[in-house]
């Protein structure tokens, strides 16, 4: 199927590795324009580079660090134009919540939800000029069913979900769209590194904690297994096209059926 995406501007916030990457490399394959971003300069050209290779579309970079205003307002500068913005940017870090400071809080609400909220106010006026945009922020399950392991992540996550739906009802009757995306746990570098500790800790391999996670930690779902990055970033993908004119102000699940709901 043809996306329609090419020569699209596309700016995916995080995405030198994980789910961002994956949907970079997604928006690079149907032909888009891609802006990769991370906090460093290696790891945007690594990014690059590997997209590069996969698909023959080499992507533009920006290293920079997105939860800070003054590298936001730089990138802006260097990208006015951006088309579909993809607000994949996202930190999480398990933490009984009686040891979460207030500082910890700021902190994921800087990175998670800010700089997202930020992109988006930035670059609108230029997508109303063209009566076509797509702002997809990329929530989770846990925003849905909080994570008592790690409430403040979970916390951005319900956030992002208000963001979605309040500005997609600001734009109504245009051509732009606002939809969040909800992953469920996914085999992100983040996980794998955390489950692989996990794994060496207990002697175990990595199937077998993963086993264990979903019969014990996330028992509602119905794969049974990580998702792999590539699995969300197909919905963000079509997300991003034009096919997806008529989505929009909803909250789409990739999440193996771990939120108990049909709706």
């Amino acid at each position: 199927m043809d996306m329609q995406l090419k020569n699209r501007l596309a700016l995916v916030t995080g995405s030198t590795a994980g789910i961002g990457l994956a949907i970079a490399q997604g928006l690079a394959a149907e032909g888009a324009r891609v802006i990769v971003n991370g906090r460093t300069q290696e790891a945007v050209d690594r990014a690059v580079r590997s997209i590069a290779e996969a698909t023959g579309n080499k992507p533009l970079g920006f290293a920079g660090d997105l939860s800070d205003a003054a590298q936001a307002e730089a990138l802006v500068r260097a990208f006015p134009n951006v088309e579909i913005l993809v607000n994949s940017l996202g930190i999480f870090e398990p933490k009984p919540f009686e040891e979460i400071p207030d500082a910890d809080w700021r902190r994921f609400f800087d990175v998670n939800v800010l700089s997202g909220v930020r992109l988006a106010r930035m670059y609108l006026p230029a997508m109303r000029r063209a009566d076509w945009g797509r702002i997809i922020f990329i929530s989770s399950e846990s925003g849905v069913q909080i994570p008592v392991e790690m409430v403040h992540y979970g916390v951005t996550k319900t956030a992002l979900l208000g963001v979605s739906r309040g500005l997609a009802e600001t734009v109504a009757g245009t051509g732009i769209t606002v939809n969040s995306v909800l992953p469920g746990p996914t085999k992100s570098r983040g996980v794998t590194d955390f489950v692989d500790a996990l794994a060496q800790g207990d002697e175990k391999t990595f199937e077998q904690v993963e086993k264990e996670f979903f019969e014990n930690i996330r028992p509602t779902s119905l794969i049974k297994r990580f998702a792999s990055p590539e699995e969300v970033a197909s919905m963000v993908t079509y997300l991003a096209s034009p096919l997806a004119s008529a989505t929009t102000g909803a909250a789409l699940r990739v999440d193996g059926g771990v939120v108990k709901s049909a709706f």
